[in-house]
């Protein structure tokens, strides 16, 4: 069972789930910025809250900015975030050709949560479409430009890499790299590429990456800017 409370003493609702063979209070706070509490199925709902206030200084210490997705914000390399209004009683999403549309029944406003997650849904599937038709051909590009083979590609949404290699050689990329600079997606592509080489980073993987990327310092410093969410530098 899920559920939403209002905590007072951190300003901010909370999910609470209730987990069947759960034992431990379990605290996160996601890239979108909400704040998840897993508990035991039985624990009475005031000891959550009481468990919410005793950790209110750190909520408040890692907390995310809550993500709020505004008319003309772009999205990905290609998309702009448009809301409508309409006569109909549900909200509706669909991605059309260069826009990703968001249709807002009169009685809720832009900035309410059930219209904020549609139009993140829908941001996030432009998103995916976009990584999935041009990551692979940035991908190619680099692998035959530096004469380093890979084994294969997957495009998915990661909530805290921009991507991974494992000893085999294949690769996995964000979707949300393509909210970035190509500068910064290029970075993430030679350092994934030459982890096909180096499973460590150790100071033969940084002298091999510098190589083929000789700025990848200064790279990896603004890319540490930039969490993993709808929100990068746009087009």
């Amino acid at each position: 069972m899920v559920k939403k409370v209002y905590v007072e003493s951190i300003g901010s609702e909370v999910t609470v789930a209730r987990r069947k063979g759960t034992r431990n209070l379990r605290l996160s706070i996601r890239s979108d910025g909400q704040i998840r509490l897993s508990i035991p199925y039985g624990l009475p709902e005031r000891h959550a809250v009481k468990f919410l206030d005793d950790k209110s200084d750190w909520i408040k210490k890692h907390a995310k900015p809550a993500i709020k997705l505004s008319q003309d914000m772009h999205i990905g390399k290609a998309h702009r975030l448009r809301f409508e209004r309409t006569n109909d009683d549900l909200i509706r999403t669909r991605i059309k050709q260069n826009e990703v549309i968001v249709r807002v029944p009169a009685k809720y406003e832009i900035s309410d949560n059930e219209v904020q997650s549609k139009a993140l849904q829908a941001s996030e599937r432009a998103l995916k479409g976009e990584a999935e038709r041009l990551l692979p051909q940035r991908l190619e590009f680099l692998s035959d430009k530096y004469s380093i083979k890979y084994q294969s590609l997957k495009v998915k949404k990661l909530k805290s890499r921009w991507g991974s290699c494992d000893n085999r050689k294949n690769i996995i990329l964000n979707t949300y790299l393509m909210q970035l600079d190509w500068k910064l997606i290029d970075y993430v592509i030679l350092h994934e590429l030459t982890h096909t080489e180096h499973q460590h980073h150790q100071s033969d993987f940084w002298d091999s990456l510098s190589k083929i990327c000789p700025n990848y310092k200064e790279l990896r410093k603004e890319l540490k800017t930039h969490p993993t969410n709808i929100f990068g530098t746009n087009f």
